[in-house]
């Protein structure tokens, strides 16, 4: 009777972002035990453990071919294989491959773990005294312009920090269309290179982003995170005494939806307004 092979793991492993100090103890034991490392960039990779001192077999998985990646991988993982899941920097899955394996092998019941590391998003966070509470991550903007004004517009009203990637060969044209389209008197915060030796962080209005990024071309070079100041939250629209009554009444026989449908027709009031506002005179009762 042949013995049971069990089932390996999949271990999703985040790498420095640009110092290499910054890798974790857990993330190295990982790479250093594991069977397989799955790489966005295997010559990348190769120099990442060659400064560790590790040496493992590679699998290419990246952005063209990660479907048929993941169906190889899984194939390994069930036949008892442990392998970690790398990207040239940073966490896989976030604005990186990697999702598609993780989703596939999940669904076919292999274990994921993660070992969490660097990550460009909250040191960018970290170090930019934004004091807003939340933030959105939208990652990577369109790169055509058209497409970038489109999901700027659908984020306009965001009343939380949002926040980007953007390569520096579209950084100066994204930085215009935020300023256009989000507002020019949004605070912007760039925060370029994380933890390279040329880390910079810079905050103005959105309308002078553009002015400073041109002022010295060196600011144009290397990776950026983005952050743009939250949309200001709307003040809740007064709503007419005589309209409340008029509501009240309503609401005491009817259920909502027809009380606020009524009470709109009746007073020509916004309908979404009443609607909210009869939520909370019913959380109220």
């Amino acid at each position: 009777m042949s013995a049971v092979t069990s089932i390996g793991t999949l271990y999703v492993v985040a790498t420095p972002i640009g110092n290499l100090g910054d890798m974790t103890i857990r993330g190295l034991e990982t790479l250093k035990t594991v069977d397989a490392i799955a790489a966005e960039d295997t010559r990348h990779t190769s120099g990442l453990l060659s400064h560790f001192g590790i040496s493992k077999k590679l699998i290419a998985v990246h952005e063209h071919n990660e479907h048929q990646s993941a169906e190889k991988l899984l194939t390994q993982l069930q036949a008892g294989e442990n392998i970690a899941l790398v990207t040239d920097a940073g966490t896989p899955g976030i604005s990186d491959p990697g999702a598609v394996v993780v989703d596939l092998v999940r669904k076919a019941g292999v274990k994921v773990v993660p070992i969490p590391g660097v990550s460009a998003v909250i040191a960018a966070l970290s170090a930019s005294g934004i004091t807003q509470n939340g933030f959105h991550f939208h990652g990577f903007l369109p790169a055509s312009g058209a497409a970038r004004r489109k999901v700027l517009e659908s984020l306009k009203s965001q009343t939380v920090t949002l926040v980007f990637y953007e390569a520096p060969h579209r950084i100066i044209e994204c930085v215009e269309d935020l300023a256009n389209v989000l507002g020019s008197e949004r605070r912007l915060t760039f925060a370029r290179e994380l933890t390279k030796t040329f880390e910079t962080f810079y905050t103005c209005a959105a309308a002078n982003a553009s002015a400073w990024l041109q002022a010295d071309t060196n600011q144009q070079r290397g990776e950026f995170v983005l952050l743009v100041e939250a949309a200001a939250v709307k003040e809740a629209e007064e709503i007419p005494e005589e309209t409340v009554r008029i509501l009240k009444l309503l609401l005491a026989d009817l259920p909502l939806k027809q009380a606020v449908k009524l009470a709109t027709e009746i007073t020509h009031e916004k309908k979404n307004v009443l609607y909210e506002f009869a939520l909370k005179l019913k959380e109220n009762t």
